[in-house]
């Protein structure tokens, strides 16, 4: 089946282009969703199109090109293969690890049905990524009343902030050297948002906390990101690392910023999680999202208020050119698939 794709065929270049995926009648088990609605996932994707070796956690780290990305979409199943039963077509659904192109084949347990019809394609084709946040928050085992912290406000910090909000944290404090996205911050429900880089930044973290963040989820993935989250913990603090780490400058005295305050340091990327079976502070990526989508439905959730641009794919080029070079993208950019003419899809 011809489709259309986006895919970085060379380092730092973006192109739409034709591709070929398989026919659902010979792969039993899978669903064909013709995508509404994609999402960049800003700091994976520069890695991806710069050529970052460390862009995968499991895969291996030679450069090498084309390259794809875009693991959260949404739109409407049009095809289902034989065996599926949890979904069926006309069903509007979430995609998890596909990619952004103008249909996606993918197994039945790749798509989550949505339920609520309130809840926007827009939204749902964010709500895998809100898993991320969600998963790291859930492992830390925050408890209402306690103090956080989110270091890094790109898309993963913004939605940390707004989900340790509905998850009763306070107060919240958000981090980042960029006035425009501490107001954001704000706006999203932060108590307080601050420049690390600011004379006495970790004096005031623990003044307005009465001691320290009890939970930080640190989502820069740099060392002196880690550093500062440690200087600003209260004693038995919890750390959830979820900023990939795209570099080695990690040196820390653990010693003194982990071990005697009993510091927890917790590895929250997305893939660690169990694959089966959710339990308390472990949730499976369909159950993490499905409660980002009750969330949504329920009114505790605004996600779509971080979309500051939709693009048609058409215009990727240009869209990747600003994610290489301008510090100031937005937090949050989707593709709206819709918008290619009939028989580009």
């Amino acid at each position: 089946m011809n489709v259309r794709q986006i895919i970085f065929p060379e380092i730092n270049r973006a192109e739409l282009v034709c591709a070929k995926i398989g026919e659902v009648s010979a792969h039993p088990g899978s669903v064909l969703v013709k995508t509404a609605i994609s999402t960049i996932s800003a700091g994976t994707e520069r890695a991806n199109i710069t050529g970052d070796p460390n862009v995968s956690a499991t895969g291996p780290s030679e450069v090498s090109f084309p390259r794809s990305s875009g693991y959260n979409s949404a739109g409407e199943i049009v095809a289902v293969g034989e065996g599926v039963s949890s979904v069926a077509v006309g069903d509007r659904v979430v995609v998890y690890w596909g990619k952004h192109r103008s249909y996606n084949l993918v197994n039945e347990n790749n798509v989550v049905k949505i339920e609520d019809d309130s809840i926007s394609l827009n939204t749902a084709a964010m709500s895998f990524i809100a898993s991320f946040p969600m998963a790291a928050i859930r492992k830390t085992r925050l408890e209402m009343g306690e103090s956080a912290m989110v270091m890094g406000l790109g898309i993963l910090g913004m939605i940390a902030v707004k989900l340790l909000r509905a998850a009763g944290a306070v107060p919240i404090i958000a981090v980042d050297p960029n006035p425009e996205r501490r107001k954001i911050a704000l706006e999203s429900g932060a108590d307080h948002a601050f420049d690390p880089y600011e004379e006495g930044f970790a004096e005031r973290v623990k003044e307005i906390t009465g001691g320290g963040a009890n939970v930080v989820i640190e989502v820069t993935g740099v060392g002196a990101g880690f550093n500062q989250a440690l200087d600003c913990m209260a004693k038995f603090g919890r750390i959830a690392l979820l900023g990939c780490t795209r570099s080695s400058d990690f040196t820390v005295d653990y010693y003194k910023k982990i071990h005697a305050p009993g510091i927890t340091v917790i590895g929250a990327h997305t893939i660690a999680r169990p694959e089966h079976e959710s339990h308390p502070g472990w949730f499976t990526h369909r159950d993490d999202i499905k409660a980002v989508l009750k969330l949504c439905a329920g009114g505790r959730l605004n996600l779509e208020e971080l979309v500051s641009e939709v693009h048609s794919p058409k215009e990727c080029p240009e869209v990747y050119d600003r994610l290489i070079n301008d510090k100031s993208f937005p937090i949050a950019v989707q593709f709206d698939w819709n918008k290619l003419s009939e028989g580009e899809d």
